[in-house]
């Protein structure tokens, strides 16, 4: 059985946690076809993330052929940022919010199985802003492709404590 992740990051808050890793959360819009999170009953799903900064998409291409695991973790926790900023967003403060559940899209090739790998990146974003809200069910999945030829997706289902 593996050991607990612990959250190493200081700070009284998860505003001051994510400015102590030198981040902050980015604006999101909607378009016209989505936005960024819809709310049902106490649950708020959020629309996937991808990889944008500042409007530019921050990698493209498929892991294990284009894109290394090292890239492909710093994409994944760019979009888990991005997730952030959308939950945020639905529940008005960032203290406020608990992840339930992560789903992470990889594309990747048929022979990379190391997708748990990308998303462990996005989960230790989560644990070192959050805490124990960090803290959520997951899955990983391997895809053949994704929007924009981007290496990473990330879905997540949250609530507001």
């Amino acid at each position: 059985m593996t050991q607990p992740l612990y959250q190493t990051v200081k700070g009284d808050s998860a505003s001051e946690r994510l400015q102590a890793l030198g981040l902050k959360l980015p604006a999101l819009a909607g378009t016209t076809y989505l936005v960024p999170h819809r709310t049902v009953g106490s649950i708020i799903h959020l629309s996937g993330q991808l990889p944008f900064k500042d409007g530019e998409l921050l990698g493209q291409g498929v892991v294990g052929r284009d894109v290394e695991l090292e890239t492909a973790q710093e994409l994944a926790r760019h979009a888990a940022l991005n997730c952030l900023a959308a939950a945020a967003q639905a529940v008005g403060d960032l203290d406020r919010v608990r992840i339930v559940q992560m789903l992470v899209f990889v594309a990747s090739t048929p022979d990379f199985a190391q997708q748990s790998n990308v998303a462990n990146a996005a989960s230790e974003l989560l644990i070192e802003v959050l805490g124990e809200n960090g803290r959520h069910a997951r899955t990983a999945i391997g895809v053949a492709g994704l929007p924009l030829n981007t290496p990473v997706e990330i879905q997540v289902v949250c609530t507001a404590v």
